[in-house]
């Protein structure tokens, strides 16, 4: 990272985070030295002696305590290794997981630290714990600043932005408005340029079957959706749209669009981690700390066992770097 130092959370301990992390900076040594990484230390010697690695680890408590010379390592719950259970939901997973993140954005928005790419963290052991967010996107909106923010799936096939992400099914079509749907645009541009799209073409995905069919399976369409495209337009966007759900993210595959902009979680997750699931990137945009992260989940059913991939870790650092 040209001399940048950046945090990666490990995720909920009991997971595969700490595995994907070393593995990840084993596969890249150059991030060895400007990763600095959020979670149990201890943990950390466990899998760096299980992969028959020969890692250093440095425990900081601030930034002018680092080492070029080791892997350094904030540690917000220092635990014994006995104390977790890989594999297992547990409230100290929960709780490790979240003062992880915690301490990451507070680096961040000192500037110690460029960027945070986050490991998978487990929404009912979070829960558990007594922190009630339905996950990192939640928590990064919580503790940094922005008016606005959403969850974008990034990878090289296809990239998707949503307008509503971690509700209900019932309440995601009622928070389908036409400010926030003009906001998520807004978003998907700004994002893209910044990647280096000169003219982003966006396609804005209906809500409904057919995108309504003119009113027939639905009114979001007219009501909400069409309004916020025709005033994007007017701002000299490059959008198109309402596009009916079922064909937009094959059109987009195909060439047609840049990003996507999807209604709800499961209408823009489903196609990209179908296509991506190894090397999709999660991406929170729109706040004052650039955050990315896996596009998977803390597989407690593999963890422990090394069959882990760092892919889709190696990608969100690349992307935050370019972010």
């Amino acid at each position: 990272m040209e001399g940048k130092k950046f945090g990666i959370t490990l995720g909920d301990p009991c997971g595969i985070g700490p595995e994907i992390t070393l593995k990840a900076l084993h596969a890249k040594m150059e991030y060895q030295k400007s990763a600095l990484l959020f979670g149990t230390r201890s943990l950390l010697e466990y899998y760096n002696s299980l992969l028959g690695y020969e890692m250093r680890f440095n425990t900081i408590k601030k930034i002018e305590e680092w080492d070029d010379s080791a892997i350094n390592v904030y540690d917000p719950h220092p635990v014994d290794i006995s104390q977790i259970q890989v594999g297992v939901v547990t409230s100290l997973g929960g709780t490790i997981a979240f003062e992880s993140v915690r301490a990451a954005i507070e680096f961040a928005l000192r500037k110690d630290i460029s960027s945070v790419v986050t490991a998978p963290l487990n929404k009912e052991a979070l829960h558990l714990a007594g922190f009630p967010y339905a996950g990192h996107t939640e928590i990064f909106g919580a503790f940094t600043k922005g008016e606005r923010y959403a969850m974008l799936l990034y990878s090289e096939k296809l990239k998707v932005i949503h307008v509503s992400t971690h509700v209900s099914l019932r309440k995601a079509c009622d928070l389908c408005k036409k400010s926030r749907v003009l906001e998520v645009i807004h978003l998907a541009h700004e994002t893209l340029k910044k990647i280096g799209y000169e003219n982003p073409r966006i396609a804005v995905a209906g809500l409904n079957p057919h995108a309504g069919e003119n009113g027939i399976f639905g009114d979001e369409e007219i009501k909400e959706i069409i309004p916020a495209i025709e005033e994007a337009k007017a701002e000299g966007l490059n959008v198109s749209g309402p596009i009916p759900p079922d064909t937009v993210f094959l059109k987009a595959l195909q060439g047609s669009w840049d990003i996507v902009v999807a209604m709800y979680h499961d209408q823009g997750h489903i196609p990209l981690k179908m296509l991506s699931f190894e090397s999709g990137v999660n991406i929170t945009v729109g706040l004052d700390v650039i955050r990315t992260s896996v596009d998977h989940g803390t597989a407690f059913d593999i963890a422990g066992t090394l069959k882990a991939s760092e892919k889709s870790l190696l990608k969100a650092i690349e992307i935050g770097e370019k972010l």
